[in-house]
C-alpha cells in the first residue's frame, strides 16, 4: 500500500511539474510566437507542393536572374528557377535535418550518458575517453570528414550531424544520472531485484525528460546551420534538390545581378535558428526547477 502511495504522488509530482512549465510557456508571448512561426514552418514543409507556386526544378528560361515581380514574388535563380518555391522546398531539408539528425544525436547521447552515470567506475571512464575524444573535434570539422567519407546527399547528412552531436547531451545525461541513482527511488527499484537496464528505462531516463527537451530545442538550430554550412561548401544537399545554404552559397555570383537571390534564403535561415533559439531558451526556464523562483 505504501508502495502505491509513493508511486501515486510520484505521478502527481510529474504532472504538476509539466502543468506549471506549460502555464510558464503560455504566458510568455515571445514563446508562444516562436512556436507559431515552428508550426507554420511545418506546413510549409508538408504541403511544399501544393503552396510552392512552381516546382523547385521548373525553369523559366525567359526570366533568369530577375528581381522580385508578379510572377516570381522573390526573384529568379541562374536557371530561372523561382526563389521562393525552393525556400519553400529547402524548408524540408532544414526541419527533417533538425528533426533526424538530433533524433540520432540524442539516441546515442542518451544511451551513453546514461550508461556512464549509472554504472560509473570502468564503463564511465571507457565512454568518458569516448567522449573527450569526439569533443576534441570542431563538429563541422568532423562533419566535413564524415562528409567525405560517406559522399554528398541529404541521407547522409542526416548521419554526419547525428554522429558528430550526441557528445553534449551525453555529457548532461550523465551527470543528471549520477544525481538521480542516489535517489531512494532507485535503491528501492534495486532492493525489488529490478533489472540495471530496465531501471536505466523505466526511472533514469524518464526522470531526464525535461532536461532532454531542453537539449533538442537547443540543438536542432545548430544541426540546421551545420546542414547549410555544409551545402554551402557543395557536401550537403546537391541539385535540384534545394537547400538554403546551397542556395546563399550559388547567389554569391550574382549578388550584383540579383542580390534578392543570396537575401531571401539568408532571412528564412536566420529567422528560423532563431525561432528555435527563442524557444530553447523558453523551454529551458519553464523546465529547469532552479530557475522557477527567479
Amino acid at each position: 500500500m505504501e508502495k502505491i502511495n509513493n508511486i501515486d504522488r510520484d505521478a502527481v509530482k510529474f504532472t504538476s511539474f509539466y502543468h506549471d512549465a506549460f502555464q510558464k510557456i503560455k504566458k510568455d508571448k515571445l514563446a508562444i510566437l516562436c512556436i507559431a512561426f515552428i508550426f507554420l514552418l511545418i506546413i510549409v514543409a508538408v504541403f511544399a507542393p501544393i503552396i510552392a507556386p512552381f516546382d523547385q526544378s521548373y525553369q523559366d528560361t525567359k526570366n533568369i536572374l530577375k528581381g522580385p515581380s508578379s510572377v516570381h514574388l522573390l526573384g529568379t535563380d541562374e536557371f530561372g528557377r523561382d526563389i521562393l518555391s525552393r525556400i519553400i522546398y529547402g524548408t524540408r531539408v532544414s526541419l527533417a535535418v533538425g528533426v533526424v539528425a538530433e533524433a540520432i544525436a540524442v539516441t546515442i547521447g542518451v544511451v551513453m550518458g546514461a550508461m556512464a552515470g549509472y554504472y560509473g567506475g570502468r564503463v564511465d571512464a571507457i565512454i568518458s575517453r569516448i567522449i573527450e575524444i569526439f569533443a576534441s573535434f570542431p563538429q563541422i570539422l568532423f562533419a566535413i570528414v564524415i562528409m567525405f567519407v560517406l559522399g554528398t546527399g541529404v541521407i547522409n547528412v542526416f548521419f554526419a550531424i547525428g554522429f558528430v552531436g550526441w557528445t553534449s547531451v551525453a555529457r548532461v545525461i550523465r551527470s543528471q544520472v549520477i544525481q538521480l541513482k542516489e535517489n531512494e527511488y532507485v535503491e528501492a527499484a534495486k532492493a525489488s531485484g529490478g533489472i540495471n537496464y530496465q531501471i536505466i528505462l523505466r526511472h533514469m531516463i524518464p526522470n531526464c525528460l525535461s532536461t532532454i527537451i531542453v537539449i533538442v530545442t537547443m540543438e536542432i538550430p545548430a544541426d540546421i546551420m551545420y546542414e547549410a554550412s555544409l551545402s554551402f561548401l557543395g557536401l550537403g544537399v546537391q541539385p535540384p534538390d534545394s537547400s538554403w545554404g546551397q542556395m546563399i552559397s550559388t547567389a554569391r555570383m550574382h549578388l550584383r545581378v540579383n542580390p534578392s537571390y543570396a537575401i531571401f534564403p539568408g532571412i528564412a535561415l536566420v529567422l528560423t535558428v532563431l525561432a528555435f533559439n527563442l524557444l530553447g531558451d523558453a523551454l529551458r526556464d519553464a523546465l529547469d526547477p532552479r530557475l522557477k523562483n527567479l
